[in-house]
């Protein structure tokens, strides 16, 4: 097999997908922005921060498993399954049940009826069926980008629609729940095998063994990309989480649409050329120098356009974004280059390297975070935010040192 004409191939099909995604996202903002306050994207937030903490810290790693897994695929899917109908169930009465503790610590009494309403998206999702995570198992990246493109149209429809008619908060959280449905439905219709309402001990027990690190890893990285979140909501309101959170989404731009692309297709990649140490060594390093390349690249032109950006996708309500976007410009660069070797060290199995690096980038967070937002404001969260993702890129280069070098004599 051609490994690297199937990568671009690939990347091709992935690239394609998260601009198809990021063209229905801005025209959603853009179109939210101009229906919604601040304050309202600020209540949403709440509920996005708490769901993200659960969801979290009821991490199976089931994903990664199942890509990992080169022999008895189909056996793990119902076992699977069943897990994550439990998690779901999990999530879901944990979120209800914290709701007055959640919007009392934010002060935001607006925020508990959609934290109540919102407990129904993880149970919904619940259901999902395991199998799609096949899709980037076998490569099929194509079929991937059709499944993932409909989701999405559905949420952005549906969202728009419920803004216009009720101007409310609320039509942020049922778009997110008509979407599950959504996911629901096409993975049992259009996917193989569909789960079985079976339960097998080993398993299951391989599933939560294994899943340790990338749980660990999880939380890790919750801390360090909601950490800010959390104090700007807490430290200074509503308002500027919302500005603080749309401006963030836009600065992270060159993370989730080059560097999350990049790990969803080499990660599987990688898994297959491991038997092929030399060839694997040789890929990982090209990879890795023209992702940096292309982050720097991505990262200079947003700083340079934050404030035409800014003011065509948000409107003259979010101004207060721009200096936020010009201090989160180079995040990407520096958070992405960390997580550069990610997808090898999963490949691999190294998956404890990964939460070594990201335990790095949230310690630097959390030394910064209260004081620089208490004295500057979100820029002052943005800087701590920086200064979390240069930290970790010393730890990233030596750890990927230390596994690369083996495997260029093997």
């Amino acid at each position: 097999m051609n490994f690297f004409r199937t990568t671009f191939k690939n990347l091709g099909w992935a690239y394609a997908l998260r601009i198809g995604f990021r063209l229905i996202g801005f025209v959603r903002i853009a179109i939210l922005a101009r229906l919604l306050f601040p304050a309202q994207f600020g209540d949403f937030g709440i509920v996005a921060i708490t769901l993200s903490l659960l969801e979290i810290l009821t991490e199976t790693g089931i994903n990664s498993i199942l890509i990992q897994q080169k022999d008895h695929f189909e056996s793990y899917i119902d076992t699977a399954w069943l897990i994550s109908i439990l998690r779901g169930l999990v999530i879901s009465v944990l979120m209800a049940t914290a709701a007055p503790l959640i919007s009392g610590f934010f002060r935001a009494p607006a925020a508990l009826p959609l934290l109540y309403l919102s407990s129904l998206i993880p149970f919904v999702r619940g259901f999902i069926n395991p199998a799609s995570i096949r899709f980037q198992k076998d490569l099929r990246f194509h079929i991937e980008f059709f499944y993932r493109q409909a989701i999405n149209l559905s949420e952005a429809v549906a969202v728009v629609i419920l803004a216009l008619a009720f101007h409310s908060a609320s039509s942020l959280v049922l778009s997110l729940i008509i979407s599950a449905a959504v996911e629901v439905l096409l993975s049992h219709l259009f996917i193989r095998p569909r789960p079985a309402v079976k339960w097998q001990v080993p398993i299951a027990w391989d599933i939560f063994h294994r899943g340790k690190w990338i749980t660990g890893f999880g939380i890790l990285d919750y801390i360090y990309t909601t950490g800010d979140n959390i104090t700007v909501g807490r430290v200074l309101g509503q308002a500027p989480l919302g500005i603080y959170q749309n401006a963030y989404s836009l600065s992270t731009l060159p993370i989730s649409e080059i560097s999350d692309v990049f790990y969803t297709v080499t990660f599987p990649v990688y898994v297959q050329m491991r038997d092929y140490p030399k060839r694997l060594c040789r890929a990982v390093i090209k990879g890795a120098v023209l992702l940096s390349a292309i982050l720097l690249v991505a990262s200079l032109g947003l700083y340079f356009l934050a404030d035409p950006l800014i003011r065509l996708l948000l409107g003259p309500r979010w101004l207060a974004a721009i200096p936020v976007v010009k201090t989160l410009a180079f995040l990407g660069f520096f958070r992405g280059t960390a997580n550069i070797f990610n997808s090898f060290f999963m490949a691999v199995q190294k998956t404890k390297y990964v939460t070594y690096i990201t335990l790095a980038s949230t310690l630097g967070l959390l030394a910064t975070i209260y004081p620089f937002t208490l004295h500057y404001g979100i820029v002052g969260a943005a800087t701590s935010a920086m200064f979390g993702a240069i930290i970790a890129l010393p730890f990233t280069l030596y750890l990927a040192f230390r596994t690369l070098q083996p495997l260029s004599h093997d």
